[in-house]
């Protein structure tokens, strides 16, 4: 319908800093529409792609699985092992934590099921992060603590939904 209007090369790093605030804001929409901008000028900007990662996933408002799907295929675009095993573990810890706040049927071993996920993740960036970064032990200890305070959470059980009944 429209065409857009693509910036320059020069306005990248101002362009970063805007969409950093759009994010800081809980603004996460325009920070995505930034992030895509700068990606149609430099479409391997490693830092931009981390940030839209992170904008297609951030909590407010819940995220929908189309952002996640849209998350996992901008992550894979990220060069550095660690980084893209890192956020990887973000996209199923925030996958989580929608799960757990929305709650309804099945949410719970679902919730239960991402965050055991994303502590692998983060288990695999551990052993393979850079000497001083403990990121990943910091996101790994906070799942451990969500887990932990919520009891209810638990694998999902095999046992298919069957209905109760009438005599």
């Amino acid at each position: 319908m429209f065409e857009l209007k693509p910036i320059s090369r020069d306005a990248i790093p101002r362009a970063i800093q805007k969409a950093e605030r759009y994010r800081l804001l809980n603004q996460s929409w325009a920070a995505e529409s930034i992030c895509l901008d700068i990606l149609e000028v430099d479409p391997d900007n490693q830092q931009v792609l981390t940030m839209l990662v992170l904008a297609l996933t951030d909590i407010q408002g819940g995220v929908a699985e189309s952002g996640l799907r849209r998350a996992r295929e901008y992550l894979s675009r990220i060069q550095d092992e660690y980084q893209r095993t890192y956020y990887a573990g973000m996209i199923a810890e925030r996958r989580g934590q929608v799960l757990l706040a929305q709650g309804g049927m099945g949410s719970g071993g679902m919730a239960y099921e991402s965050l055991r996920e994303a502590m692998e993740l983060y288990e695999r960036a551990e052993a393979i992060r850079p000497a001083g970064n403990d990121d990943a032990l910091l996101r790994w200890n906070t799942c451990a603590r969500v887990l932990t305070a919520n009891s209810h959470l638990a694998p999902a059980s095999d046992a298919g939904y069957e209905p109760a009944l009438e005599d």
